[in-house]
């Protein structure tokens, strides 16, 4: 991580352990072709890209309101990264039958959904379908980045996905009306397809 680990310098890191009983491993086993992917929105860059967003962003005031954030940058840089939990677990607890979850973290969109899904199994992204943090839109510009780029380096407001049979969608989204968005599906082929 250029620019952050100096000499001298030192690294502190934290973690947290879970523990699932066995029966209740959600490991994407059961995703099917046909199932929807919901997506619980980010608020920001979360854990990845931020090398890339600092070298596109160096030359800014980052204390300064800018226009196109309706914040400085160090504020959208520095949105907290939310928790998942709560909303997963209310999900679960009202009916709702996940195949599949991917907290999307460092390689994007793009290295951490295909993870969950079975040899065989792609996924298509709709773009447009959620609301995308102003700071991604700073930076494709900033950047000239592709969207192929955009989606394996960042989150691009997708925090979490979850895949669930279509059958649940109703289910889910009564159950959290504001925060669920339907941006795509799996579909029989290989990886992430975002249109």
């Amino acid at each position: 991580m250029p620019g952050v680990y100096e000499p001298g310098e030192i690294d502190l890191v934290g973690t947290v352990v879970g523990v699932v009983e066995r029966k209740a491993i959600m490991d994407g086993a059961a995703v099917r072709s046909g199932d929807l992917l919901l997506a619980l929105p980010s608020t920001g860059l979360h854990t990845n890209g931020y090398t890339l967003a600092r070298k596109l962003l160096d030359d800014l005031d980052w204390e300064q309101f800018h226009p196109d954030l309706g914040e400085s940058v160090g504020g959208a840089l520095l949105a907290v990264h939310r928790s998942y939990l709560h909303e997963v677990a209310t999900l679960r607890a009202g009916g709702v039958k996940p195949r599949g979850l991917a907290h999307i973290t460092g390689g994007g969109v793009v290295d951490n959904l295909p993870r969950i899904l079975p040899d065989g199994l792609g996924a298509i992204i709709r773009r447009g379908s959620w609301p995308e943090p102003l700071i991604f839109k700073l930076l494709a510009e900033r950047g000239d980045l592709s969207v192929a780029e955009l989606f394996h380096v960042f989150n691009m407001g997708l925090g979490m996905l979850l895949v669930i049979p279509p059958d649940d969608l109703d289910l889910a989204r009564q159950i959290l009306p504001d925060e669920l968005h339907l941006v795509g599906e799996i579909v029989v082929g290989e990886g992430v397809t975002v249109v």
